[in-house]
């Protein structure tokens, strides 16, 4: 079995009116996963339709030959500790995922603007601490995903520092998602060394700068060089392509299908 899977973020389909125009479509997606060559999705927790049923989800999957590599729990967490419906949220999700003992709980705070900016960090810290202990205790693997939007807590080396330095370690990892580092003017594989120890789970798409995302391979992120830099580092675990190119707004599924063929043609060989 390959150290390094390769698989799609449901994102690039939820970019179409704020995932009206593909709400219950997560078969579909699916469907075109498995069809661009990926082995694997991750759905968010919220959009997940008649799939959230995790026996019908296990069902779908295995009629495409994928596999769920993550969900992703996407949350406020802006109180000191969880909110009675954030927790209700949270746990039903982490007892999904003890039908898919390989997937990774993946934690993203929905991004909610930047006030009261040091206090709302640490009260991030300790939804993400409390959240993944819990999962980590029924056998899940977690993983926290910093975003970049401008009303986002964690968008910047500054909050990079204090978020991830205030993780507890033995519960969680870090997704490093290369497109996000960047447009948070950050060099993307020296925040990697920097707390390599953390990563559990990667996401890629591309990003320019003007003013943000580009489809994989158009812009200026080097996926050969951050995925060699993932193999020497004896990196085991998923890399999934979560592409929000503007592209993506109208043809999600050509977009993933042409990720999927870029993956193939310049990822694959350097994994295999």
């Amino acid at each position: 079995m390959d150290k390094i899977k390769l698989g799609a973020e449901v994102y690039t389909w939820f970019m179409k009116e704020a995932g009206k125009a593909y709400e219950n479509k997560l078969g579909h997606m699916i469907d075109i996963v498995s069809k661009s060559g990926f082995k694997g999705i991750e759905p968010i927790h919220f959009w997940m339709g008649d799939l959230s049923d995790p026996i019908k989800l296990s069902d779908t999957l295995q009629e495409h030959n994928i596999d769920l590599a993550g969900i992703a729990l996407v949350l406020d967490w802006n109180n000191s500790k969880e909110t009675d419906e954030e927790k209700r949220q949270a746990d039903q999700i982490i007892s999904n995922l003890k039908h898919f003992p390989n997937a990774v709980l993946c934690t993203v705070q929905m991004p909610t603007g930047r006030h009261d900016l040091a206090e709302r960090r640490l009260n991030l810290i300790n939804n993400l601490n409390s959240v993944s202990k819990r999962a980590f205790d029924a056998g899940i693997k977690v993983s926290f995903h910093p975003n970049s939007p401008p009303t986002s807590t964690n968008r910047t080396e500054e909050d990079y520092n204090v978020i991830l330095n205030g993780l507890d370690s033995s519960v969680t990892g870090w997704t490093p998602d290369v497109g996000h580092i960047a447009n948070g003017d950050m060099n993307i594989l020296d925040k990697m060394n920097e707390f390599s120890s953390l990563i559990n789970h990667v996401h890629y798409k591309d990003w320019d700068g003007n003013p943000e995302w580009k489809l994989m391979g158009e812009g200026k992120v080097d996926f050969k060089e951050i995925t060699k830099w993932l193999v020497n580092q004896d990196y085991s675990g998923w890399i999934l392509c979560e592409d929000e190119a503007d592209d993506a707004i109208n043809d999600p599924d050509g977009v993933t299908l042409h990720d999927g063929k870029y993956c193939e043609e310049n990822l694959i060989p350097i994994i295999s």
